[in-house]
């Protein structure tokens, strides 16, 4: 797996930084595709292919239930969430859903403040959980499949997460609802989506915050990445408009940072796991940086890789 992730990160090439208030937008583009072809989440809900729902009519917070009907295998991706139903949830791994088939797939919360149905099934709410928090399940759901080999988060750090979100952005909710905050700073997050413009040849990209690598995003298909591009950037937006300083920074830099970053990652431990849906879960961890690579095939369909903004604390997840 490490040659892999080296040879995926060594593959990319780095484009020219994009930077607003103190984020920054390192694109990362390839010359070729991978070749596993899978639809994205908003895809498969827009052509009917799979439906999503609670697992049961009284439900389970950690669980929900996935039909693809569909003839494609469907990315879901970590963080990415789910509007609807009793309450919202994010994806606490990547999955690469088989065709034709049912799963359960494991989520955390993102409205601590709601119980109760507002439709059977989940809606796409156009948002991957902001950066901070996203970096925090994903280094706990890694604890829990070192502990118990299931995809579970830490439920409280999450709550906590969107909590410190609500509080920096200024925004109430009154189901401590984590769309409500995206909904706040909706004008400003529309300002990020005309500055981070998606270049050709895209699959992913490096965010800074303050002038420091914050995380990387990338996939194997650049049509796929196209149209995940705004949702994964507003990931790092969010928790960057309000965390960074509005001080000019220094592209040469950013790009030195960059490289530096690319290789403190191919120099991570990496750990094996099953995935939920097609693959393999690869979890990296390495000082102070660690995420996530959802293998299929020997490709990368999908990786999320942080930099920590709080020492790792080695506990047992909390549901």
């Amino acid at each position: 797996m490490k040659n892999l992730v080296k040879s995926c990160l060594q593959s990319v090439q780095l484009g020219t930084p994009q930077m607003f208030k103190g984020v920054a937008i390192v694109p990362l583009t390839a010359r070729k595709d991978g070749t596993c072809q899978y639809r994205s989440l908003g895809e498969a809900l827009t052509r009917s292919d799979i439906a999503i729902t609670e697992v049961s009519e009284s439900g389970s917070v950690p669980e929900l239930l996935v039909v693809n009907r569909g003839d494609r295998p469907v990315l879901l991706i970590d963080g990415e969430e789910l509007a609807g139903a009793k309450q919202n949830r994010v994806l606490n791994t990547s999955i690469l859903l088989k065709e034709m088939s049912e799963t359960r797939i494991p989520v955390s919360c993102t409205e601590q403040g709601r119980w109760s149905p507002v439709s059977k099934v989940f809606s796409e709410s156009g948002n991957v959980m902001a950066y901070k928090t996203r970096s925090r399940k994903t280094r706990s759901v890694h604890s829990s499949l070192e502990s118990s080999g299931n995809h579970r988060s830490d439920q409280g750090e999450v709550w906590r997460g969107i909590s410190e979100l609500q509080s920096k952005t200024g925004t109430h909710s009154p189901t401590s609802a984590m769309n409500d905050v995206f909904k706040a700073h909706a004008q400003d997050l529309k300002r990020c989506d005309e500055i981070f413009n998606s270049v050709p040849n895209q699959v992913g990209f490096i965010a800074f915050i303050g002038g420091v690598p914050a995380g990387l995003d990338i996939v194997s298909l650049k049509g796929m990445y196209t149209k995940l591009h705004s949702k994964l950037v507003r990931s790092y937006a969010l928790d960057g408009l309000f965390d960074a300083k509005d001080q000019p920074l220094d592209p040469d830099s950013v790009v030195r940072q960059a490289k530096t970053f690319l290789d403190e990652i191919g120099s991570t431990d990496e750990q094996e796991f099953t995935s939920i849906g097609y693959g393999q879960d690869h979890r990296l961890r390495g000082k102070g940086l660690g995420g996530t690579a959802l293998v299929h095939k020997n490709e990368i369909i999908h990786a999320a890789i942080f930099r920590f903004d709080k020492p790792e604390q080695r506990e047992s997840p909390r549901l």
